[in-house]
């Protein structure tokens, strides 16, 4: 009925099928007409509203952005508007002129015109839409409308010229002539629809970003990244050639809309988290006998009895393994949803094409190998089948490269969106839970979790994908093989089971892997960031050994996950040969008369080959999942989190007091016993508090809680006013000087200079060559302790805070640089003078300056009042001061200083004392700030900083840069890398592993022939009886070749794995072995973040070589600045810079990105060209096949053709797996650069000291010179001296004057550039490092302590009793510390011992000491961060267990080296005084001036 309709209304006959049955077929007029216009006509109006929807916004229209093209564009559609016209005019005229005849044109005449001139009114629209909308360059809708109307036109194209070729002359002139006009006006558009209509806003995007300005052609085909492509060609491509980032891919972007979904699904999270412990709560006193306690409804404490039951029920029954989720759960995935969702969608829309095109290329096989059999049909059909395999093959390639470019754009979009997350948190989490999450597990949330959920969301839609292949495949099947199809179900059914059991093994091994990862991570970090202190001990082997042990464990872990990888491949690709052969022997099993055609066979072992994919994706992509839970629940426990309590400090302007706290008591953790107990405050605005106490009488704390950073058990506190914050261990970013000042405020030059002045850092700068530019090392570890405060100090100063709060800052200074401070900076005439400022300090001589002094013991408030009052009183304080403030005796000149705005530094006699403060300077600055020179090339590097002026290398000066640039390498990757990383898994493994895979090539080879000679049986069997014993030898010989394929692969992969493993575990070993064995000046210029990178490396990450090496070179920095974050967290925090941060963090992984985002884009370029050039193999063998098709068996055109099809994907496989390959091979690379690191000196050599060396202790240099890099001024400038044994030898001298140097060089931390040191008379340059190091013994003046117990902390070798311990724990007053810890020894110290206090933490570096007992002992500021009661102790202790020993005393405290037998005086690297302290006193040189300073006097000095 409709053909009927379509014939009326067109006149004429709308099918015939006649008219394909010759050699020249054709298509009716009818359905030219018809059906061939309406296709391209319905497209446009369907998609008409996306472009239409720019002109009902309202904008206003610029007339001046018309572009020629714009123009050029709408003038075609115009002339086509008119031969719409002039179509229906000539049908008008025709039928109503003055010649027209009775037969009127059918309905189709009058109608196509309209329809055409409305569809082009409606195109001159869209194409102004198109030019409204922002951004864009051209419209694909448009694109694909004048493609598909120029397809449709190519017939009656061919149709009117074969009309007038046949009549000789041409029918109907004027819509002859109309339509070869329309059509070459069509062609024209076509082609301008694919240029790109620019603005000049968008050429100028398209400088940073080629792909702004891409069009439709460009995008699908990726060649708007040909320019790179040429740029890499031509050169090794570097960090500055990135393009930058679209807005949608920033991680700015990124991050707010997940923050925007996490937030309302986290909170719905909690909802759900408190009701399940409400009714588990209700359930557990249901069954309790015991009376109801009183409940305040669910507080914060419920949840904590709740988990505590639910812990208590886990011992009791040990049956229960199942853990307890003790954190809102099951957000994390509906919040990635909801934040990708559009490009999940479009991915997914992608997928569902090629799936279904996919299962279009066996059934036009089919259509060949019959075309080829009847030898009756007509060439044309042979050629069409080819053309539309080419077509399908490039529709599938296209669909499928836009596919995987969303999905992994996706996973990329995820995995920052997680990091930036990640940090974020970092940021505002709770003390409670940045305990429970050390830096190295959290980077490695960063890194390992996000990055699993990087790679699951890549192939995400393989979860439906999969099944509807294996169903449709199943389908397709059953067409041609009927019920023998339900054999190869039955199998895939059965193997179910396996892929589940798989799958539970893997999650089980992947938990137990991020737990080995966690922890080696964890060690690692410590290891790092104490590297000196394992250095100076020679403790390196314990923590090798420790490190080694649980890298052992993990790889144990790893070669189960690699055994059952290899049963999960084994599986894998037996599963399509299991399946076909079930399928094959079933069928011509069940009836003699089912004979396997090539037909039927080569079409089947399409859809098996289609099959083989999802077959062995599902499985591995469950298995990815699995591991990917385990992420999932690490990151929801980690974001899920408490934050830190907004409400612990008020802000109510009614107070009197800038800070008041009433009756407050304080933990670092809930529901534990508070440390500061029931304190009351109140610092009146504008006054100066001075907090003392004992060491751990918590004081820092005091600090802490004003800040919000403990949690408020009672009690509240008020702050009015923005806080500065100086911690008691100076907190110095990787950043230049002047950044680490300014700390994101604006820069005024002169406000600046102020600071630096008072801060005495003015003379400092003017002998850098980059003077306030000069780059400032990792944990500033260019600078000296004192140097490190007076920058910290300045960058409160600079903040124009209204709070200050001082953690105890001037213990690391010289007495006269901290009396500089105090009188320039901090106290009364100070430039704070009109702040608020809370001091923390052990020093009593800065006391009666301040407003008020508070008194802390025992984490309560003792007294408060002004030093006079105090000292009236005759209290506690009283007595302290009388008993350990000795050298305050000139007490009253001092207090005559604090009100005088004179220079503390007074004249002299001696016109020695006349040097000014710029004698402070740091020397050490200036040698520690000179470039690193490197002697390798071709290297580059990335490093991010903002807010600096360095901004390329031609413009940095000398001087300006400390830390190195990261070393890549360029162009191909080196032989001996490969050589290295064949010679790393074993040279059998990988002989045999290629041995086996000839194998298995071989045997798939000779099962594809077999079944090509097995399908000819069809034809030489024509009508007869096929014998048993064949086709049981046919099906016999199918199987076996196909299960020894499987076995090849599962032995093969087995060795790989292996192997694999093996050079993980040597090339870690290798690195980790070196890195612990080169000098200290290696960790000084280099970010630890990077060193860790090295150690955190996966080796198998696809990527395109160098963009993957650039890649690993922008991760490092992201790393770097999570470290650097974490360990100034709590001065981000009062500074209240939590926001800057996390932009800087973004802008950090920006430049990731940049690198990840064209890889992506460079594995897609090559993709689409090679699956092109796959299609084209298929295409011509298709085409070949057709010629031949009299002189070749239908077999051999099945065979071909198959092999054809699967020629993409091989040719794939081979480029990505040599890409691949090579880009791997970058890991081993940059493992290998860092393995192969030059070492210090051997630790032990064979000129070995006696056991009991030194027996004396005696100490002589010799002219002994020192640089700390050859290319640097020397540090020591020819020491000569003599230290008999048991002297006590104090060692003193401004900052940078070379005092830690000399303590460096006993140590060979650095080595001698000229002369020498002897120790008993024996050269310490001829021994073994460690032979020395363990002859030595030091107390650092930074006390580090690694995460393990406190014995480890004193004793990593096992060599000493407990009681041993004790005695030594006794001696430096820890004991009853320690006895009233619940473990004792076996107490769990934290993260650089983060909950000890520092006091506490030197006092255990002296038990270390203790315990060690060397002839010659090494004081390096020792006692800096102890009081006075406790540094007395200390020096009492050290005086009677060291007497037999050789003492050498850094000190800044000069009290404490008074009566040491004599004082040596350092300046400018060289000996300038060295006598006992009474005749230096005498001289009134050097020592004097200082003395004088620290308000010692020779009165004084004489009654110590």
């Amino acid at each position: 009925m409709c053909a009927a309709f379509l014939e009326e209304y067109c006149g004429s006959v709308f099918w015939n099928e006649s008219y394909l049955e010759r050699e020249d077929p054709d298509l009716p007029v009818c359905l030219e007409q018809t059906v061939l216009v309406w296709i391209p006509l319905g497209f446009l109006w369907l998609s008409a509203p996306w472009n239409l929807m720019s002109l009902c916004k309202r904008s206003q229209v610029n007339t001046k952005r018309w572009t020629k093209l714009y123009l050029c564009k709408q003038l075609v559609v115009f002339l086509l508007f008119l031969t719409a016209i002039g179509g229906l005019i000539v049908t008008l005229v025709e039928d109503f002129g003055p010649n027209s005849s009775a037969e009127k044109h059918s309905a189709v005449y009058y109608t196509n015109p309209v329809f055409f001139a409305v569809t082009w009114i409606l195109l001159l629209l869209c194409q102004e839409g198109v030019r409204r909308k922002e951004k864009a360059v051209d419209s694909s809708s448009l694109f694909l409308f004048w493609l598909l109307l120029v397809l449709c036109d190519i017939f009656p194209f061919q149709t009117l010229i074969r009309e007038a070729l046949r009549l000789e002359k041409v029918r109907d002139v004027p819509r002859f002539s109309l339509f070869y006009i329309s059509f070459g006006l069509t062609l024209i558009a076509l082609i301008l629809s694919a240029l790109a209509d620019m603005s000049p806003e968008t050429k100028e995007l398209v400088k940073k970003n080629p792909g702004a300005g891409a069009t439709f052609l460009s995008r699908i085909t990726f060649n708007w990244f040909n320019g790179m492509v040429m740029k890499g060609y031509k050169k090794p491509l570097v960090q500055e050639d990135m393009w930058e980032l679209n807005e949608a891919d920033s991680t700015s972007y990124i991050s707010q809309r997940f923050n925007h979904h996490m937030q309302f699904e986290l909170g719905k999270a909690r909802i759900r988290f408190q009701k399940e412990l409400k009714d588990k709560l209700l359930k557990n006193r249901s069954k309790s006998m015991e009376a109801p306690s009183q409940s305040n409804g669910l507080g914060k404490g419920v949840s904590q009895d709740v988990l505590m039951m639910e812990e208590k029920g886990k011992k009791d029954d040990e049956n229960k393994k199942k853990e307890v989720t003790n954190y809102p759960n099951s957000w994390l995935v509906t919040t990635i949803y909801k934040t990708f969702k559009w490009l999940l969608i479009e991915s997914a829309f992608f997928k569902l094409l090629q799936d279904l095109l996919a299962f279009v290329s066996p059934q036009l096989l089919k259509l060949m190998i019959s075309f080829t059999q009847d030898k009756s049909s007509y060439a044309w059909e042979g050629y069409l089948y080819a053309v539309l395999l080419l077509v399908v093959a490039l529709l599938q390639s296209l669909f499928l490269q836009q596919y995987l470019q969303r999905c992994f754009v996706l996973g990329m979009k995820v995995r920052t969106a997680l990091m930036a997350a990640v940090y974020k948190k970092a940021l505002v989490m709770s003390n409670d839970n940045r305990k429970e999450s050390t830096v190295g597990e959290t980077v490695n949330l960063m890194s390992a979790d996000a990055q699993r959920f990087n790679d699951v969301t890549n192939f995400i839609h393989l979860l439906w994908s999969c099944p509807l292949q294996i169903m449709v495949s199943i389908v397709f099947l059953w067409m041609d093989l009927g019920p023998s199809t339900l054999a190869g179900v039955a199998v895939m059914l059965l193997m179910v089971p396996v892929n589940g059991l798989l799958a539970n093994q893997a999650k089980k091994i992947q938990r137990e892997n991020m737990k080995s990862k966690d922890k080696r991570l964890k060690i690692m970090n410590e290891i790092l960031n104490g590297i000196k202190t394992l250095k100076l001990f020679a403790w390196e082997p314990s923590l090798q050994t420790q490190v080694e042990d649980i890298r052992g464990e993990e790889l144990k872990v790893m070669r189960k996950f690699a055994y059952l990888t290899s049963f999960s491949t084994f599986i894998s690709n037996c599963a399509p040969t299991l399946v076909s052969l079930a399928t094959f022997a079933v069928f011509v099993a069940v009836s003699s008369d089912n004979i396997l055609t090539a037909e039927k066979a080569f079409t089947s072992i399409s859809l098996f080959n289609i099959l083989r994919q999802p077959l062995s994706m599902l499985p591995m992509l469950i298995a990815s999942i699995v591991q990917t839970t385990v992420s999932k629940k690490r990151l929801e426990k980690f974001l899920g989190g408490d934050d830190l309590e907004n409400d612990i400090v008020c802000h109510d302007p009614s107070f009197n007091f800038a800070v008041s706290i009433c009756d407050g008591s304080f933990a670092w953790e809930k529901d534990s016993e508070p440390l500061l107990k029931s304190v009351s405050l109140g610092i009146k605005p504008g006054g100066l508090v001075a907090v003392v106490g004992a060491v751990g009488s918590g004081k820092s704390s005091l600090l802490s809680a004003l800040l919000g950073e403990m949690h408020r058990t009672k009690g509240f506190i008020n702050i009015q006013g923005s806080f500065a914050f100086i911690p008691q261990q100076a907190w110095i970013q990787n950043a230049t000087l002047r950044d680490n000042i300014l700390f994101g405020s604006p820069y005024e030059e002169q406000r600046f200079e102020d600071v630096l002045e008072a801060c005495a850092l003015g003379p400092d700068l003017k002998l850098l060559s980059a003077g306030d530019l000069t780059e400032i090392g990792e944990k500033g570890i260019n600078l000296s302790g004192g140097q490190k405060q007076r920058v910290s100090l300045a960058r409160a100063a600079y903040s124009q805070a209204d709070i200050f709060l001082l953690d105890d800052p001037l213990s690391a200074v010289d007495s006269h640089v901290g009396k500089h401070l105090f009188d320039k900076v901090i106290g009364p005439n100070g430039l704070l003078k009109n702040k608020t400022r809370v001091l923390v300090t052990h020093g009593v001589s800065f006391l009666p300056c301040v407003d008020e002094v508070v008194i802390l013991v025992n984490g309560r408030v003792s007294e408060v009042g002004s030093y006079q009052s105090l000292r009236a009183s005759k209290g506690a304080f009283s007595e302290f001061l009388d008993t350990y403030g000795t050298e305050q005796s000139n007490q009253t000149s001092s207090e005559d200083g604090c009100h005088n705005k004179e220079d503390f530094i007074s004249d002299s006699e001696d016109n020695q004392s006349d040097v000014p403060l710029a004698d402070a300077v740091s020397l050490m600055l200036r040698r520690e700030n000179s470039i690193r020179r490197s002697q390798r090339g071709n290297r580059s590097s990335f490093r991010l900083r903002k807010n600096s002026n360095l901004k390329s290398p031609e413009n940095t000066k000398k001087g300006q840069r400390l830390i190195e640039k990261e070393t890549m390498e360029t162009g191909q990757v080196k032989f001996s890398v490969w050589f290295q990383y064949v010679q790393a898994m074993g040279w059998g493994y990988a002989f045999w592993a290629l041995f086996i895979y000839i194998i298995q090539n071989v045997a798939f080879i000779g099962q594809n022939l077999w079944l090509s000679d097995w399908t000819n049986d069809a034809v030489e069997h024509y009508n007869q009886t096929y014998s048993p014993m064949k086709r049981n030898t046919r099906v016999g010989v199918f199987g076996a070749l196909g299960m020894t394929q499987g076995l090849f692969v599962f032995l093969g992969t087995l060795l790989l794995t292996n192997a694999a493993v093996n050079a993980s575990r040597v090339l870690h070993s290798k690195l980790l072995n070196n890195v612990l064995r080169v000098p200290m000046v290696f960790f000084d210029t280099t970010p630890l973040g990077r060193v860790l990178n090295r150690f955190a490396k996966r080796f198998y990450i696809p990527t395109s070589r160098q963009l993957r090496r650039l890649e690993s070179v922008s991760r490092s920095p992201i790393y770097s600045h999570f470290g650097e974050t974490m360990s100034g967290l709590s001065v981000i925090r009062a500074y209240n810079h939590q926001e800057r941060f996390m932009k800087h963090n973004e802008v950090t992984i920006d430049e990731n990105l940049k690198t990840i985002f064209l890889r992506i884009m460079s594995n897609r370029w090559l993709a689409i060209r090679l699956q092109f050039l796959g299609n084209l193999v298929v295409f011509f063998a298709a085409v070949f096949a057709v010629i031949s098709r009299n002189s070749i068996d239908s077999g051999l055109v099945g065979l071909s053709i198959s092999y054809a099809l699967n020629v993409t994907l091989t040719l794939n496989f081979v480029v990505s797996i040599t890409s691949q390959l090579e880009t791997n091979i970058v890991a081993v690379e940059r493992v290998s650069e860092y393995s192969e690191l030059e070492n210090e000196a051997p630790w032990v050599t064979q000129h070995r000291p006696s056991e009991k060396w030194p027996e004396v202790g005696s100490l002589q240099f010799v002219d002994y010179k020192v640089r700390y890099r050859p290319e640097l001024d020397l540090v020591l400038k020819g020491i000569s001296c003599d230290i008999s044994g048991t002297e006590k030898i104090g060692i003193v001298g401004r900052t940078g004057a070379g005092k830690s140097s000399l303590a460096n060089c006993l140590f060979r931390i650095i080595e001698a550039a000229e002369g020498r040191i002897l120790i008993d008379n024996l050269d310490i340059s001829t021994i073994g490092l460690h032979d020395l190091r363990n002859r030595l013994t030091i107390i650092p003046q930074d006390p580090v302590l690694f995460s393990g117990t406190l014995r480890m902390n004193l004793d990593p070798f096992d060599k000493f009793s407990n009681e041993e311990l004790w005695r030594v724990l006794e001696l430096s007053h820890l004991k009853d510390y320690v006895a009233g810890l619940k473990e004792g020894l076996k107490h769990e110290v934290a993260e650089g011992g983060e909950n000890l206090s520092v006091g506490q933490r030197q006092l255990l570096c002296l038990a270390r000491a203790l315990l060690r007992k060397s002839q010659i002992l090494i004081l390096d500021e020792a006692t800096a961060a102890v009081d006075l009661e406790t540094d007395d102790r200390i020096q009492n202790t050290i005086r009677k267990e060291f007497s037999h020993c050789t003492v050498l005393t850094i000190a800044h405290r000069l009290h404490s080296i008074m009566d040491s037998s004599r004082v040596m005086v350092l300046d400018a690297g060289k000996i300038v005084e060295f006598d006992s302290p009474s005749n230096l006193m005498e001289k009134r040189g050097y020592f004097y001036s200082m003395a004088k300073d620290a308000g010692i006097t020779h009165e004084s000095e004489t009654t110590l």
